[in-house]
């Protein structure tokens, strides 16, 4: 098992992994938690520092202020799995949390509102609202009819020759309103043509390749 972990901190803090020296707050720990099932799942390490050192935690104490991470702060809960993992005399709480299909879970922020948080690289940032509605698209059962007008068209075109655009960009050459261009952009994304790349200060969009097979419920 040792070496389990070993391996598991050797990958360092990344999409799909977070440490965490212990937990002092419940609701900070609801936001990591939603947004691993926000996005990929994820596996959430307590008891180890950021820089991979082992501190260690008492499992019991932390899987409570786990579950009330999960099920008092997260809306609608996450769904988790917990192991414990002994290591030269110190525990380590292992918390796994797989890709949600109930997605979005909000999580509380500093101020205490409820916000969607997504995982990006080894952060949490929030969920713009393209994302959002794209999630309730693609829990439709009804496919999405897109109609190419000169709109889309300009937008196809700009990407054929630039890596990326933002939503206000597209706005500006198409010459349309705000809203039309959401939903032209949400169309793109729900039928897998354009993807999504989201930071803490901006969110562009660009072509996917044509021979991807990611599946657009990542929608990142």
């Amino acid at each position: 098992m040792s070496k389990y972990l070993k391996n598991l901190i050797a990958e360092g803090e990344h999409q799909t992994q977070d440490f965490k020296f212990a937990i002092n707050d419940s609701r900070k720990i609801a936001r990591t938690l939603a947004a691993f099932a926000n996005t990929d799942g994820g596996r959430l390490l307590v008891g180890v520092k950021d820089n991979g050192r082992i501190a260690g935690v008492s499992s019991v104490e932390e899987y409570y202020m786990v579950e009330a991470a999960a099920n008092m702060y997260c809306k609608p809960p996450v769904k988790f799995e917990t192991n414990t993992i002994h290591f030269e005399g110190k525990t380590v709480l292992e918390v796994i949390v797989p890709k949600s299909v109930d997605k979005p879970h909000k999580a509380p922020t500093k101020d205490g509102s409820y916000k969607v948080y997504v995982r990006v690289n080894d952060q949490n940032i929030l969920a713009n609202g393209i994302l959002i509605k794209v999630w309730a698209r693609q829990k439709k059962k009804e496919g999405t009819l897109l109609k190419i007008t000169q709109a889309e068209n300009i937008l196809l075109n700009y990407l054929s020759e630039h890596p990326t655009i933002t939503l206000s960009g597209f706005q500006k050459i198409a010459g349309i309103k705000r809203w039309t261009a959401e939903q032209i952009i949400i169309n793109l994304l729900v039928i897998n043509v354009l993807s999504m790349q989201l930071t803490e200060n901006q969110c562009t969009y660009s072509l996917k390749p044509k021979k991807s097979k990611i599946d657009s419920s990542k929608a990142l």
